[in-house]
């Protein structure tokens, strides 16, 4: 019965979110609660959500302050030389900017921080796909997909649970998995080049003028080919390029952009906020914002690298380095009262809609986790498995990651199903690191997963719903995960 209700709790979520019918802070609540009830345990829902917000409170934390720190970094240009030159590389062909997206993407991720990845992405590409009218949605998804295949990264989380949970060293399982990350990796970069091309057929291609003045380039944008509707695209006197309008696939690749100004309300349908019009006063990275610093660019350059660091070698607990960090980075940057309340206001909206989206989380959780219904669908999917596939628990390990990893957080799949994985396959005389690596597979799908809080990060500040994300993302996302699998059962990794 819990098994059923389990599966029917994330069904009924994801079918209310992508159908728009329900907001993703509603659905993550109402729901749970619902369904608690249906399980006869209403009474205890009040100790389940407690529970919940109790293990979830440490990463909302984190989240708050790495925003407003990471926000801070991006305002006062730490990463601007990293966004010009890929957006040098980008120009202004739809192609190279959904590319340098996944480059973009991957780079910042080593420093194995999903919301921060998220953050910073955005604000560097955002204003190139408002400008050039491209899919919002793309970009949400390419970054996400790009994220989960780093995030297997020995400090990115999963590769140390596997470890803890098996007893092994990361390294082991981690250093043989690179041959097949990367081709995971390259898979996402080959995606975005097909997206990219796609969506140089629907806008059309364009270039920057003036490739001598590079910051001038990067804010003014006029059109040098006709569109693929054949019609060339008008020049708005604000620089601003007005895209030929072309309506959103169905399957979602135009969910989430506007095809120029005169597209506001068939953006806004999509969830993609509204066109990069004069009057909607979106400047993106200004390099003449009045927030740069570039006297203390090597102190916050120090301080950032001091901070993954620590992070990385875990001298305090995450949340705690980055309220310091956000303390010191608004102190040092911005001396004056007005200035720093200023900043925190700034990024106020990030940090409330976060927060909220993780504490609704901890509902999900909670419940899912407090009536046992993870432990029954765990078990019942273990079950499930034919004694004839024993000696190839690798490969059913590989698989059962994409679903249990996307409807399970990771700390519920590595402690409490990886170990029961590992001992079926040890009965078959199958080795607990083939296991463990194989369990990282699913990685790449699992960072658009609904319980994962950094993919709130990255579709409230792109302005994209969630369900679109979802409906356009997965996929693609399961198909990556499956080409590391692949790759590694070819390289004889897995």
């Amino acid at each position: 019965m819990l098994t059923f209700l389990g599966f029917a709790m994330i069904a009924t979520f994801l079918v209310l979110i992508m159908m728009k019918k329900m907001s993703p802070i509603a659905a993550l609540v109402l729901i749970p609660a619902l369904f608690c009830v249906f399980a006869g345990k209403g009474a205890h829902l009040g100790d389940y959500v407690i529970d919940g917000v109790g293990k979830l409170a440490p990463t909302a934390a984190m989240l708050m302050f790495a925003i407003v720190y990471f926000g801070v970094m991006i305002d006062v240009g730490l990463f601007d030389p990293i966004v010009r030159g890929i957006l040098r590389f980008c120009k202004a062909d739809p192609m190279r900017v959904v590319v340098g997206t996944a480059v973009l993407a991957a780079i910042v991720s080593l420093d194995g921080d999903g919301s921060t990845t998220f953050m910073i992405t955005v604000s560097a590409m955002y204003p190139l796909y408002k400008r050039l009218g491209l899919s919002l949605v793309v970009m949400t998804g390419v970054a996400a997909t790009a994220n989960g295949v780093m995030n297997t990264l020995p400090w990115g989380g999963p590769t140390a649970r596997a470890a803890t949970a098996l007893k092994l060293d990361a390294a082991d399982i981690f250093v043989p998995m690179i041959p097949a990350l990367a081709m995971g990796l390259l898979f996402v970069f080959v995606l975005a080049y097909v997206l990219g091309v796609k969506e140089r057929r629907r806008v059309g291609t364009l270039v920057l003028p003036g490739q001598v003045e590079r910051e001038a380039a990067e804010e003014e944008l006029v059109p040098a080919a006709p569109a693929a509707s054949g019609a060339s695209a008008p020049v708005s006197t604000s620089g601003v390029t007005s895209a030929p309008a072309a309506s959103a696939s169905a399957s979602g690749e135009g969910a989430g952009s506007a095809a120029g100004p005169d597209a506001a309300s068939a953006s806004a349908a999509h969830g993609g906020g509204d066109a990069a019009t004069p009057e909607d006063g979106f400047q993106g990275l200004d390099p003449h914002r009045p927030t740069l610093r570039p006297h203390l660019y090597w102190f916050n350059a120090g301080v950032t690298v001091a901070l993954l660091t620590a992070m990385i070698m875990e001298l305090l607990p995450i949340p705690v380095l980055f309220l310091l960090g956000a303390a010191l980075a608004l102190t040092v940057n911005f001396p004056h009262m007005p200035d720093q309340k200023a900043r925190i206001a700034a990024h106020a909206d990030n940090v409330l809609n976060v927060a909220g989206m993780v504490f609704a989380a901890a509902v999900f959780t909670g419940v899912l986790t407090g009536t046992g219904m993870v432990k029954h669908m765990a078990d019942w999917l273990v079950g499930a498995i034919p004694e004839g596939m024993g000696p190839h628990m690798a490969l059913v390990t590989g698989l059962l990651s994409l679903p249990l990893t996307y409807f399970m957080s990771n700390d519920g799949f590595y402690f409490g199903v990886l170990p029961v994985l590992a001992e079926a396959g040890a009965a078959h005389g199958v080795s607990p690191l083939e296991i463990a690596r194989a369990s990282l597979v699913g990685q790449a799908l699992h960072m658009s997963s609904p319980l994962v809080p950094a993919v709130y990060v990255l579709v409230g500040m792109a302005k994209v719903e969630f369900g679109d994300h979802t409906r356009f993302t997965v996929k693609w996302a399961a198909l990556t995960s499956l080409v590391v699998l692949a790759a590694g059962m070819l390289f004889g990794i897995i």
